[in-house]
């Protein structure tokens, strides 16, 4: 797929959603970027779109409610006169002691990392059939992808993630009559968090095989790469650094 005069919605307009975003138009493509509480990072996003010459369209959108969904997909479309492009990277990442878990943690995680990419990826399937085809991606973890739950604290995480190999397989071959194209990406250390330390910044490049942190551009190389190819789909790639190897 060529990305010029299509256009994608990106959820999770905040950090590497926002370099996926922009590259996506360096390449052509009108952009559309949900976000929850981030407004001022997606309006910084939309400008950066408008910068190539492309348009955008921001809204906030609670993807743990499943209208919110519905409405961003269709809002994305009429804003933007077509829909080709699924990157489902909205998520919710908190460490909680399992002791302390609640049915409502367990909701909310599933509900944005799992139930979400999928009443999207619903939601987006009409218009993309409507294009002709189209290609969804979504976000799995390396751990996940691995079948190793490595850091405590984040199970309903993992069980999202792990769920998210499986619906891109499932969705994958579902849309093949269509022309749509299901994948995910598996990213391993790729931007540390703030909150991370210099101790533990350097405890994860001991891990990873390939001694570093892969930054913003090695999850858009590989969106990019799964959108413009034509015949791979229903795969989950980790990008990791061979992180999965130790």
């Amino acid at each position: 797929m060529q990305l010029t005069g299509r256009s994608a919605l990106v959820t999770g307009g905040k950090r590497i959603g926002a370099v996926v975003a922009e590259a996506l138009a360096a390449r052509g493509a009108n952009v559309a970027l949900s976000f929850n509480r981030s407004r001022h990072e997606a309006e910084q996003a939309a400008e950066a779109i408008r910068a190539h010459g492309q348009q955008a369209f921001i809204a906030s959108a609670d993807l743990s409610k499943a209208s919110a969904c519905d409405e961003i997909v269709h809002a994305t479309a009429e804003s933007l006169g077509r829909l080709d492009i699924l990157v489902h990277m909205a998520s919710v990442y908190t460490q909680t002691p399992f002791d302390q878990l609640t049915v409502e943690d367990w909701d909310r995680s599933l509900a944005v990392d799992l139930r979400a990419a999928f009443l999207c990826a619903h939601a987006a399937v009409p218009h993309m059939r409507a294009a002709g085809g189209g290609r969804i991606v979504m976000f799995s973890d390396w751990t996940a992808m691995s079948g190793r739950p490595t850091y405590a604290g984040y199970l309903p995480y993992y069980v999202a993630k792990a769920g998210s190999v499986a619906l891109a397989e499932a969705l994958a071959f579902e849309l093949a009559p269509d022309q749509i194209l299901v994948n995910a990406i598996a990213p391993g250390p790729i931007r540390a968090p703030a909150q991370l330390g210099k101790a533990g910044h350097e405890e994860v490049i001991r891990a990873t095989p390939l001694n570093r942190w892969g930054g913003d551009e090695e999850i858009v190389k590989t969106i990019l790469w799964l959108i413009e190819s034509d015949f791979v789909t229903g795969e989950t790639i980790r990008v990791d650094g061979g992180r999965h190897l130790r």
